[in-house]
């Protein structure tokens, strides 16, 4: 099992959550967050500078099977990519055991219902 993290563009997590659900990807967390960039620039808006280092971003935290990281990560990137500087990260982390806390499953098989085993 592996942990992929994102942060991506709030802009952008419409279309990334709709290219999950596409790949039957249909359980994730996502929080607000903000971050510090490389990126040290003022922006005007109507007269008035804005500091844009401090950015704010989604983060989607999602656990899945190892036969469906690649397509996880390809469905992300696809969704969120603007092809800008600022477009995120994506992060593959090991994932050692899980637990269904209802009925006392563990290992990948705690991720899913039984039926949906074909995933």
């Amino acid at each position: 099992m592996k942990k992929i993290e994102a942060i991506i563009r709030k802009t952008k997590f419409e279309d990334v959550k709709d290219a999950l659900l596409e790949i039957d990807i249909e359980w994730f967390s996502y929080y607000d967050v903000r971050g510090v960039g490389k990126s040290r620039q003022g922006r005007i808006y109507r007269g008035v500078v804005y500091d844009t280092s401090s950015i704010e971003r989604v983060l989607l935290s999602i656990i899945v099977r190892d036969k469906n990281v690649e397509k996880t990560v390809a469905a992300i990137q696809q969704a969120a990519q603007t092809g800008e500087i600022g477009d995120g990260r994506i992060f593959i982390i090991s994932v050692d055991d899980a637990v269904r806390i209802r009925t006392g499953e563990r290992g990948d098989i705690a991720l899913y219902n039984a039926e949906q085993e074909i995933l």
